[in-house]
């Protein structure tokens, strides 16, 4: 399988059950990491089961967008397809860290490879919908996937839990004041933020329309946020995705 560049192209996971978040989310990550449509391939994981004898020679990176659920729900909450999900993603990542193969997870990635690296992804240290200011560590700087990104930066989260103990395998990169863990690395090639990179005014204000009853802010303050959404600066989080892209393209 090769893109329209030429390339084997990046296979984007989602697990957005609402077509509009949906849709937008792959807008993002297009727009993000300056991919064309033919660059990425996108698999609806809430609706179509990951083949357990996914080809990954077939793709030069692995990409898991956010989502409705969250790890740390409690097992009798959970619904059926969450479980179904959580199963498949646990058995992607195996392999993953196997082969040291390239994969990048926002937001939903953070509980996803946290929790399958031991680590404790807890309600403690989330964060409302809106603008957090992220730092680099000192690892992070030296991490290719930071190449170019200021050591502070702005960045769209909006996330019920998040990592309040980092897996003993794992490289801090980025953190916030009001989050501990925004960016860790396993390995040499699997990462994952909390913040979003794919994220500009425009997703984060679809997002806010789609999920203003979901339970991540008051429903009354839904117009402030987007308006807040639209005086961020946040140009600096995509440097992340186009880092990834240029770094694991083949």
């Amino acid at each position: 399988m090769t893109s329209a560049s030429g390339s084997r192209p990046f296979l984007l996971i989602s697990t957005r059950d609402d077509p509009q978040a949906a849709e937008d989310e792959v807008r993002g990550f297009l727009a993000a990491a300056d991919l064309s449509p033919g660059d990425l391939v996108v698999h609806a994981l809430d609706a179509t089961p990951l083949p357990a004898d996914l080809d990954l020679d077939a793709y030069s990176g692995i990409l898991l967008g956010g989502g409705p659920f969250n790890s740390s729900d409690h097992p009798a909450r959970k619904s059926t397809t969450q479980v179904r999900v959580e199963a498949e993603l646990a058995a992607l990542l195996d392999r993953l860290l196997e082969l040291d193969f390239p994969f990048l997870g926002a937001c939903y990635g953070v509980g996803t490879l946290g929790v399958h690296q031991g680590g404790t992804v807890d309600r403690t240290y989330g964060e409302p919908v809106g603008t957090a200011h992220i730092e680099l560590t000192e690892a992070g700087i030296l991490d290719p996937i930071a190449a170019g990104l200021p050591r502070d930066f702005d960045a769209f989260v909006g996330h019920k839990e998040a990592i309040s103990e980092l897996p003993g395998n794992a490289v801090l990169l980025a953190t916030s004041a009001t989050c501990p863990v925004q960016m860790f690395r396993i390995g040499t090639n699997l990462y994952a933020t909390q913040f979003h990179p794919e994220l500009d005014a425009d997703g984060l204000a679809t997002r806010i329309e789609v999920y203003r009853d979901a339970g991540y802010f008051p429903p009354e303050i839904a117009g402030e946020l987007t308006e807040l959404a639209h005086a961020a600066d946040v140009s600096h989080a995509a440097t992340v995705l186009r880092n990834f892209v240029r770094r694991y393209r083949r």
